[in-house]
């Protein structure tokens, strides 16, 4: 009875083991994320402070490009869910032809401010969209590269 319960033990030990390791590695390969750019050509970087401006005054419609899952458990408030799904590298000079987003799902007047945000820092969705956004022709494009874990860090409000 005494070999039972070590194996038991055992048993359970290996499989808790197995499963921490295996779930445990999509959050650390996030986290071994690189940083995003700290500029982005033909856009403007903003921070909390002022993508709440943009948001307060409406002078600029939000795009949300994370997965539709995470935009419901939380969104700046009016944001749009405009979900990224990544298949290139983390880099500036991504291959956008490897990767999807509806791009359709824009303002049709490209003077239309417009705001990209994803997580954060190492959030590439939000730049590459802004990039790709840039590249066909919008004007007024706003990357908030700190994203929505900055947002909540700071207690503003989200929907």
């Amino acid at each position: 009875m005494q070999y039972f319960f070590h194996f038991r033990w055992a048993r359970n030990g290996l499989l808790g083991f197995f499963l921490i390791s295996c779930l445990s590695t999509p959050v650390m390969a996030k986290a071994n994320r690189p940083i995003t750019p700290e500029t982005i050509q033909g856009g403007t970087i903003i921070d909390a402070n002022q993508a709440q401006t943009l948001l307060q005054t409406k002078r600029a419609v939000f795009f949300d490009t994370r997965s539709a899952l995470n935009y419901g458990r939380g969104h700046v408030p009016g944001a749009v869910c405009l979900p990224y799904k990544e298949n290139s590298r983390y880099a500036e000079d991504f291959d956008a032809s490897l990767d999807q987003v509806d791009l359709g799902q824009l303002p049709e007047d490209k003077r239309v401010a417009i705001v990209f945000y994803s997580h954060g820092n190492t959030g590439w969705k939000s730049y590459k969209t802004a990039a790709q956004a840039i590249s066909s022709g919008y004007t007024q494009v706003y990357w908030f590269r700190e994203g929505f874990s900055s947002w909540l860090a700071k207690g503003l409000a989200a929907e």
